[in-house]
């Protein structure tokens, strides 16, 4: 199975940590990399292909997963000239995409079954597959709904129920065939153009652990529930070695002591 990971994004709301280090490789709990976790996980679901689509400082990604082979893993790059947003980067690699394939970003944490996400997509024939999970919002306000000058609705501080994608896709390659390579484009431009052509994608709905590394809240939530949720997210049996990458060592890029965003 193979699977390509967007780890280009410079991640500015993450500065000052993306400053030095490119997202992916930002230090969850002291001891993992996010996409040294993501590595592990794809290996232990059955995947055997990786593409890590890089930009910002993605030389230090080659150092840290080289070949991909003390994951388990055969790990290509593909290098982006330009930023290209989340969907753009495959336009330029479709000679090496499979007929279906994973799509997802390199700052998420969760204990999704991957390869059970790209079976669903398989069996499903739909152009896209999007898991999704369920983000309550509350609205801190009594809203009203009104006709012209006329109240007719009111709801006290209301909470509102949407599923939101979570950063991982079931994608097949004649869905991107027209395409043309090197244009930035985005998975809700894509999503939106598949919406007007009639051909709906569908939702992997998911109900277990999730969190983007989007936002410093995000990365400070991470770092204080890592060690209740590790035994989820890691493969039993999982023993990072110290490995040597030039003058970039895993060791030397994970042991970075997490400091709270929030000082």
């Amino acid at each position: 199975m193979y699977v390509v990971i967007m780890a280009g994004g410079k991640g500015v709301r993450l500065r000052p940590y993306t400053s030095v280090l490119p997202k992916p490789l930002v230090p969850i709990g002291d001891n993992y990399a996010i996409l040294e976790i993501i590595l592990y996980q794809l290996a232990a679901r059955g995947f055997t292909q990786v593409t890590l689509a890089i930009n910002h400082l993605g030389s230090l990604i080659r150092a840290f997963v080289g070949d991909g082979s003390r994951f388990g893993l055969r790990v290509d790059y593909l290098e982006e000239g330009a930023p290209l947003s989340t969907i753009g980067p495959l336009f330029g690699m479709r000679d090496r995409l499979p007929e279906h394939f994973l799509v997802m970003n390199g700052d998420v944490l969760t204990d999704l079954d991957y390869a059970d996400l790209l079976a669903t997509h398989v069996r499903s024939g739909a152009p896209l597959t999007v898991a999704t999970y369920r983000r309550s919002v509350k609205i801190d306000f009594g809203v009203l709904e009104a006709e012209g000058d006329k109240i007719i609705k009111f709801n006290e501080k209301p909470v509102l129920d949407y599923r939101v994608s979570m950063g991982v896709y079931g994608l097949s390659a004649r869905t991107i065939a027209n395409y043309q390579p090197g244009r930035a484009f985005g998975f809700d431009e894509l999503v939106l153009d598949l919406l007007r052509k009639g051909e709906p994608p569908t939702s992997y709905d998911f109900s277990g652990y999730w969190l983007d590394i989007g936002r410093p809240e995000d990365y400070d939530e991470a770092n204080r529930c890592f060690a209740e949720v590790e035994p989820i997210l890691l493969p039993a049996g999982v023993a990072r070695p110290h490995v040597e990458v030039d003058t970039v060592t895993a060791a030397q890029l994970t042991r970075i002591s997490p400091v709270s965003t929030a000082d």
